[in-house]
């Protein structure tokens, strides 16, 4: 043998010695994701009442088995919005009021085996005692990281946390060798800073709210510095496009650019990403489900999907690396073919039989009946009955709040918003009653939000600039442009197209939006409200209104110009659901019908068309300003707005 040889022989000893030791260094790590589930724990349409297959948390918690049981190590993650959101979240919160029981959602939680959770937004419309009690349930950590306690002095920056901002989780995982290899897993969560305006009558001089990714910033450092081989960032946060200020709703972008993170975990915008909807944002390689190189998901709402992000980390000089990565989500009903993809867990319907059969009995008790189907499948189009009855019974309610007081000769209007219009709720996603009872389940259909009532006092001029606002939901037509346009914007969400009753008006499409969504103004001499009358006769912009509305639009919500807090009047308690609830007993029997005090302008030589559920077809010989152009074979339909 050669000296070369035995040389070449001796390396390749060596080599081969030194694989396993390689080897062991490669960590596959799975992580699980499930956002905004809004409490359906069950595949149940409470509002239906009836079964379905494409969402629930008992479909995800079978794909949950499936993803683990196809690898040797995985951490699953929730990102808020759990415990509000449909009659099932309110049974528990009113009617059964957690005490020493653990919450439903948390117990179906725990069963799961959650790692940790995130704080979402939604989870503070009950309140914060109730927010508290529910989480002392959960078998797991809970974290937020950019909500403080408001000591009195108003400095979110100095302040205490008002939640767990983080946690190290100590993990045994197997490596590609088979060895075990003992990580630190950083989790850290963060929450829109506008739930302090959207929970404004529950949070104010409790807590304050720090911006996102400034916060990031600060903690990811010393979380590292702790010892944190990775750091998850769970943000209950959208993903943005362009610029965004201080304090911003979706941070998602910049997030991904603070250094130290391994992967995000979204939501709150009820998006699924990595999906075709993203592919024009910045930074972002779909088909790795990336953004600016960090992985990332987020998997719908309701528990339509499950967001999977696969990692494989590396030991490089003392310390953990991604060696490469890929995110996808998976859904539990494949919506082209029709069909389920995921059987229930039948455990998880057991551990909630108790307030799911008191939901029940709950929403299917009768409140009144109305003489004509009560629906809102062009509520986004004309002035409609389902928005009606909701006005109707908020003037009802301000009458009586404001009798007596220094405001009660002020005009009274009523500003209602459509709820349920397809959406990101998808096809089946509107308010669809039937002539006949109306139970306690058609109610929460009319008013899905656990909103509480308030009177705010506005000159003519705030009147005019909130309807100026909401008149956003709509495309701008161009008169001289194709013969067929579409008329509704569909990044405008409904629930801020207010209609104010009181007043009339017309909307002028030709024109371009007075604002943005943000609130910024962006055509000062645009006008698309047009001939804005009370009484007869044109508003006088000093003059001043009472209106009735809810805490969240009262507070800011929504971006609203001239729309603070600082205008309220009458700071209610009462739900608005409630007041609807009363009006309708009181009422006993309703004949649905709009009072026509707003329209759309006709455009000549324009068909102005819009999309909508195709149940809207049935209803259309009450609506002789509405024609089919065609059903598009998917649950939804194509229509024209006629003169």
């Amino acid at each position: 043998m050669t000296k070369r040889l035995r040389t070449l022989l001796a390396g390749l000893a060596l080599l081969l010695a030194a694989l396993p030791a390689a080897w062991a260094q490669r960590v596959p790590l799975r992580i699980l994701e499930t956002t905004d589930v809004h409490m359906h724990l069950l595949g149940w349409d409470y509002y239906q009442d009836k079964a379905v297959e494409d969402y629930g948390l008992e479909r995800t918690a079978t794909l949950i088995a499936a993803a683990r049981a196809q690898v040797k190590n995985s951490l699953l993650f929730d990102n808020g919005d759990m415990l509000q959101g449909n009659p099932l979240g309110d049974t528990v919160a009113h009617a059964a009021p957690v005490s020493g029981a653990v919450h439903p959602a948390l117990r179906v939680m725990n069963l799961l085996g959650y790692d940790a959770a995130n704080v979402g937004n939604h989870e503070f419309n009950y309140g914060l005692p109730f927010l508290r009690r529910s989480l002392a349930g959960a078998a797991f950590p809970v974290v937020n990281a950019n909500l403080v306690v408001d000591d009195g002095r108003g400095k979110a920056d100095a302040a205490k946390n008002a939640f767990t901002p983080y946690v190290i989780l100590t993990r045994r995982f197997v490596d590609e060798a088979g060895a075990t290899q003992t990580l630190k897993v950083g989790v850290i969560g963060f929450a829109p800073p506008q739930v302090m305006q959207w929970d404004r009558q529950h949070l104010q001089g409790r807590l304050l709210a720090r911006d996102i990714p400034a916060t990031a910033r600060e903690w990811v450092p010393r979380m590292k510095a702790e010892g944190a081989d990775i750091v998850v960032v769970i943000a209950h946060s959208g993903f943005e496009r362009g610029e965004t200020p201080p304090l911003a709703e979706n941070t998602v972008a910049r997030l991904a650019e603070v250094p130290g993170v391994t992967a995000i975990l979204f939501g709150h915008s009820h998006g699924e990403f990595p999906g075709p909807f993203f592919a024009q944002h910045a930074k972002v390689d779909l088909a790795q489900g990336t953004i600016n190189g960090v992985p990332a998901t987020m998997p719908g709402f309701w528990g339509s999907h499950l967001g999977v992000i696969d990692l494989v980390l590396e030991r490089e000089g003392g310390a953990w690396k991604v060696a490469s990565s890929h995110a996808e989500l998976r859904p539990v009903f494949d919506r082209a073919a029709r069909k389920s993809l995921a059987a229930p867990d039948p455990r998880i319907a057991e551990l909630v039989r108790p307030e799911h059969e008191a939901t029940l009995a709950w929403v299917r008790s009768a409140v009144a009946s109305t003489s004509a189907p009560i629906h809102s499948y062009f509520a986004q189009v004309a002035d409609d009955p389902s928005v009606q009855v909701v006005s109707n019974a908020q003037l009802a309610w301000g009458r009586k709040e404001l009798a007596g007081t220094p405001w009660a000769a002020l005009p009274l209007l009523s500003a209602a918003a459509p709820f349920k219009t397809g959406g990101r709720g998808g096809a089946g996603y509107y308010t669809d009653i039937p002539a006949g009872p109306i139970a306690v389940r058609n109610v929460a259909d009319l008013y899905i939000y656990p909103n509480t009532a308030k009177v705010v006092k506005l000159s003519g001029a705030q009147v005019r600039e909130w309807l100026e606002f909401a008149a956003g939901a709509f495309n701008r037509i161009d008169p001289a442009g194709p013969p067929e346009q579409n008329l509704v914007n569909p990044a405008f969400p409904s629930y801020n197209f207010d209609t104010l009753d009181g007043v009339s008006y017309g909307i002028d499409v030709t024109q371009p939006a007075r604002y943005e969504r943000g609130g910024k103004l962006v055509a000062p001499s645009a006008h698309r409200i047009v001939d804005l009358r009370w009484n007869g006769q044109p508003v006088d912009d000093a003059a001043f209104f009472a209106v009735v509305t809810n805490n969240y639009r009262a507070s800011g919500g929504g971006n609203f110009p001239g729309l603070d807090g600082s205008q309220i009047v009458v700071d209610s308690h009462d739900e608005n659901r409630e007041l609807l609830l009363h009006y309708l007993q009181a009422s006993g029997r309703i004949d649905p019908a709009a009072d026509g005090n707003w329209r759309i302008l006709p455009v000549p030589g324009v068909k102005l068309r819009f999309v909508s559920g195709s149940g809207g077809i049935a209803q259309l010989a009450r609506y002789p300003q509405i024609a089919l152009v065609r059903d598009q074979g998917d649950g939804t339909a194509l229509f024209e707005l006629r003169p």
